[in-house]
């Protein structure tokens, strides 16, 4: 008997087999969030390598991020679209 087959997503997948290093927990991503919002509304990229691994694996963690960066650049009077694609 064989069982059904399920094709997996590419989200799935990436979510998978991104590197996890450096691994970060979710409590050491809760205190890096707020900077990081920071540098990606400010154009930065490539910045903390952990916490961006950790939200590429982290829904409920990328949810956070996501929904802080759209408050943050409301408070600046910022548009969030560019720093929500850096965000991924």
């Amino acid at each position: 008997m064989t069982s059904p087959r399920r094709d997996i997503s590419p989200d799935t997948l990436q979510r998978l087999t991104v590197a996890a290093e450096p691994w970060l927990s979710c409590d050491d991503c809760f205190e890096q969030v707020d900077l990081y919002v920071e540098l990606l509304l400010d154009g930065e990229t490539d910045t903390l390598p952990g916490l961006r691994a950790h939200l590429t694996a982290c829904a409920a963690c990328a949810e956070e991020a996501r929904s802080l960066l759209v408050l943050a650049a409301a408070d600046a009077g910022l548009d969030p679209e560019e720093a929500l694609r850096r965000l991924g």
